[in-house]
């Protein structure tokens, strides 16, 4: 049967050169889950399946432009994606939308990408969610703006989160970074992501670390990388 998915463009440009993105704007189909991947989620809900099954699929679509084909993105104990040894990605699914990022580990060190629906995250978590100068900026906006913003900043930390986890393994609590969102009120902007405590990843990353976001139907995706091997080489040789 033929995978659903497709590329995106615009999801790519969340990435930098040579990473590649799919989505799939629809539930996906638990029978193009490959028998490694669809074990994991024998005893899961429907809707579990239907989410796992759409982010599978833009996975493995992506990976088909590296020449990757029918490879099962199975789970580690951790919980997180396995990848061939050759890539890095990140996967992403809410409802009614999935999609994945990948590219060579030797361009890109890890990625992130996160997708939610806009004003899904209830008030109530707001305070959980954003830091003080966080919750300054929300509430410095139209009130018609901040569940938008709110999600952004969500999304960003889970986006970021996703990164930082694929390299040091630190698990990280929301009020562990913060988030800057520039040219708000367009439909896509750059995102600093500044630690508030020292984390692994300062050891391997100088903060602030840049992402970026963007707006589309109902939904806003975040996106970061952090450069592989090849790239930190040429930026050490050029300094």
């Amino acid at each position: 049967m033929i995978n659903p998915a497709s590329l995106s463009n615009d999801l790519g440009t969340l990435f930098p050169p040579g990473a590649v993105a799919a989505e799939l704007r629809e539930p996906g189909d638990p029978q193009l889950l490959l028998p490694a991947e669809a074990m994991y989620v024998v005893r899961a809900v429907p809707k579990r399946v239907r989410e796992f099954a759409a982010g599978r699929l833009c996975a493995r679509r992506a990976l088909a432009e590296f020449g990757i084909v029918d490879f099962p993105i199975q789970v580690a104990d951790d919980r997180q994606p396995v990848w061939p040894g050759s890539m890095v990605g990140s996967i992403t699914h809410t409802a009614g939308y999935g999609a994945a990022v990948v590219a060579g580990r030797l361009s890109v060190a890890a990625l992130g990408l996160d997708c939610e629906v806009v004003g899904d995250v209830k008030a109530e978590l707001w305070p959980r969610i954003c830091v003080p100068t966080e919750t300054a900026w929300v509430e410095s906006l139209p009130a018609s703006d901040q569940p938008a913003a709110v999600t952004l900043i969500f999304s960003a930390k889970e986006a970021f989160y996703k990164c930082q986890f694929a390299l040091v393994r630190e698990r990280l609590d929301f009020h562990d970074v913060r988030i800057e969102a520039a040219a708000w009120g367009a439909s896509s902007g750059g995102l600093r992501i500044q630690p508030t405590r020292r984390i692994a990843l300062c050891a391997r990353a100088a903060p602030p670390l840049q992402g970026r976001y963007r707006f589309h139907q109902e939904f806003v995706t975040a996106g970061m990388a952090l450069a592989g091997a090849a790239d930190s080489a040429v930026e050490e040789s050029a300094q």
